[in-house]
């Protein structure tokens, strides 16, 4: 017996459509299907509203090559 747990879309028409794994055999199997009765709601989030902080622009000489970053023993 293998479970598996995924979110399908019901159409109008009362329809799913289900993708099995590769390992399942073709042929006939016994299948239970567990429906929650209440469709599941996408929560509305607002945006995301990461602070910046403004620090002007960088250095004319400024170097990120790795070489300028680490010495020798890679810190």
């Amino acid at each position: 017996m293998k479970a598996i747990a995924t979110t399908v879309i019901v159409t109008a028409d009362g329809k799913i459509t289900l993708q099995l794994p590769p390992d399942i055999p073709p042929g006939e199997h016994q299948v239970v299907l567990v429906i929650d009765e209440q469709p599941q709601k996408k929560e509305k989030r607002p945006p995301l509203d990461f602070p910046t902080i403004s620090v002007g622009s960088w250095p004319a000489d400024l170097s990120l090559r790795r070489e300028d970053m680490y010495d020798d023993w890679g810190r």
